[in-house]
C-alpha cells in the first residue's frame, strides 16, 4: 500500500518524483562505469558469434555436399562402382560444419547476463564466430567445386584420384585455419 502512496499526490495526479525515488536507482549494484563496459546489449554480440559460426559453416558444408553430390550422381550413371570412392568430398564437406559446431558450443558456454558479460568479450566472441564461419563457408565452397569436378574426371581418368584428395585436403585446411583462430579468440581474456 505504501507504493501507491508514493505514486499519487493529494490532487489525484501521478507523482513522478515519487515513482523515480521508489525505484531506488541510487542503491543499484550496476554503476555507470560498469554500464560503459557491460551495457544490457553486450550478450547480443556473443550470441551473434554463436549464430555466425554455426550458420556460415553449415551453409558451406551444405553447398559442398550438394555440389559434390551432383558430381557423384553424374559419375554413378557411367561408373557405379566409383560411388563409394567418390563419397570422400561429401564427408570432407560435413567435417566443416563440425568446426562451426565446436566453436558454437565453446562460445555458448561463456554467455552470461549483461553485468557479467562485457562488451569487449562480446566483440571478441563475435569475431571468433565470424572467423570460423567465413573460413568454413570458403572451405565448403572449395570442397564442393573440387569434389564435383574431381569426381566427374576420376570416372574418365582414375589416376586423378590422389591429386583430387590432396586438393580437397588443402581446401579443408582453410576451414581448420578458421577453427584455430576461433578457438584462439575464445581463449583471449579481455579485462
Amino acid at each position: 500500500m505504501d507504493e501507491f502512496n508514493l505514486v499519487r499526490n493529494g490532487t489525484g495526479n501521478l507523482n513522478v518524483i515519487g515513482i523515480i525515488e521508489s525505484l531506488r536507482l541510487k542503491e543499484s549494484i550496476v554503476s555507470p562505469k560498469m554500464l560503459d563496459r557491460s551495457p544490457p546489449y553486450s550478450p547480443f554480440f556473443g550470441v551473434m558469434g554463436v549464430v555466425f559460426s554455426s550458420v556460415l559453416t553449415s551453409v558451406g558444408a551444405a553447398y559442398g555436399t550438394a555440389v559434390s553430390g551432383t558430381g557423384i550422381a553424374a559419375t554413378a550413371v557411367m561408373r557405379p562402382e566409383l560411388v563409394m570412392k567418390s563419397i570422400i568430398p561429401v564427408i570432407m564437406a560435413g567435417i566443416i560444419a563440425i568446426y562451426g559446431l565446436v566453436v558454437s558450443v565453446l562460445l555458448s558456454g561463456e554467455l552470461r547476463p549483461s553485468p557479467k558479460y562485457t562488451l569487449p568479450t562480446g566483440y571478441v566472441h563475435m569475431a571468433a564466430g565470424l572467423s570460423v564461419g567465413f573460413a568454413g563457408l570458403a572451405a565448403g565452397y572449395a570442397v564442393g567445386e573440387v569434389g564435383d569436378v574431381g569426381v566427374r574426371h576420376i570416372a574418365q581418368q582414375p589416376r586423378l584420384f590422389i591429386g583430387m584428395i590432396l586438393i580437397l585436403i588443402f581446401a579443408e585446411v582453410l576451414g581448420l585455419y578458421g577453427l584455430i583462430i576461433g578457438i584462439y579468440l575464445y581463449t583471449v581474456n579481455i579485462k
